[in-house]
């Protein structure tokens, strides 16, 4: 059986928060080998487009396809907080059926902390527990929100390392982020540019 080619398109989305109309007209489409960056104030509506992407919210306007699994990386790292870290991961590398977690977890440098329980773990050490879990799961499609926040200089290098590495593998990457990444051909823009204007709001 052919694998599928993975692809990520938005068409026309609109999404509000509360009353508030964030953003319309916002639309994109990615293929293999394809990193966005998604640049923009706090507050703009970064977080809301990723999560409209994910499936977890529903658009007020326009539509989301995708071909391809998806591994969201956000705020929440998903693991059991009582866990030591070596369990809470090994248990998520067992559902996604991970090859070789040892790698993955030398590659984030969690060595050191497999026995330290998730709760006790730092901002950062938790980003990069996080971003285990994504390359865990394999998807050919990454939703990155604000991956960088709470990184030392060279876990944020880490990070735009990990997503070259991703898309020269022919996987995408979508990420929302309020700081540079350095990825070669990586396209961007603003969320501030598709806000709607006033009277668009009110309306």
């Amino acid at each position: 059986m052919q694998a599928l080619v993975p692809s990520l398109i938005a068409d026309n989305l609109a999404c509000r928060r509360g009353d508030r109309l964030l953003f319309r007209r916002l639309s994109f489409a990615l293929e293999p080998g394809a990193a966005c960056h998604v640049m923009g104030a706090n507050g703009a509506g970064k977080t809301t487009l990723i999560r409209a992407v994910a499936g977890l919210t529903t658009p007020y306007a326009g539509e989301v396809r995708r071909t391809g699994a998806l591994a969201l990386l956000d705020e929440r790292t998903g693991l059991d907080p009582d866990l030591p870290l070596g369990r809470a991961l090994a248990f998520w590398f067992g559902v996604d059926g991970t090859g070789d977690a040892a790698a993955i977890i030398a590659r984030l440098r969690l060595e050191a902390l497999a026995e330290v329980p998730v709760r006790y773990l730092s901002t950062g050490q938790k980003k990069r527990a996080a971003l285990a879990r994504v390359l865990g799961q394999a998807a050919p499609i990454w939703l990155l929100d604000e991956p960088l926040s709470g990184l030392d200089t060279a876990s944020q290098g880490l990070v735009s390392a990990l997503v070259r590495e991703h898309c020269q593998g022919g996987g995408i990457a979508l990420i929302a982020s309020h700081q540079p990444l350095d990825v070669p051909g990586m396209t961007a823009f603003a969320i501030e540019d598709f806000a709607p204007a006033e009277a668009e709001e009110e309306a």
